[in-house]
């Protein structure tokens, strides 16, 4: 698993998205990716409860604990690395968490418009 380089969707260096709760498809606190990450986890949000009830109904709990994961369970206001895909259902839906640009890799471009994750990003 070789990851691709650490850009951002600015093409600046990637920025951390969450140490506590540790995120990433890595798990190093950064949104890096790589060819075996077919969920594409690129995308820093702040999750809020609508998002995280849309994710849920969607078959993706991150709320519930998993110890066994090493999993907290998020709560609003957290920031975790999402599918692209799945933040792009949730724009369709009416319920997008907001996005750290600095912290979103530069890979979500491949699915999600610049302009969209622009729209949605957080201060």
């Amino acid at each position: 698993m070789s990851p691709q380089p650490s850009i951002n969707v600015l093409g600046g260096p990637l920025k951390p998205c969450s140490n506590q709760p540790l995120t990433g498809f890595f798990r190093n606190g950064h949104c890096d990716t790589c060819a075996d990450d077919h969920g594409c986890h690129t995308v820093c949000v702040e999750v809020s409860a609508e998002f995280l009830a849309f994710s849920l109904a969607a078959g993706n709990d991150l709320s519930t604990p998993m110890p066994d994961y090493d999993f907290p369970g998020l709560h609003p206001g957290d920031r975790w690395c999402v599918c692209a895909a799945r933040w792009q259902e949730a724009l369709a839906a009416g319920v997008p968490a907001p996005v750290s640009l600095a912290a979103t890799h530069a890979r979500s471009l491949e699915i999600v418009p610049l302009a969209l994750l622009q729209k949605h990003a957080t201060a």
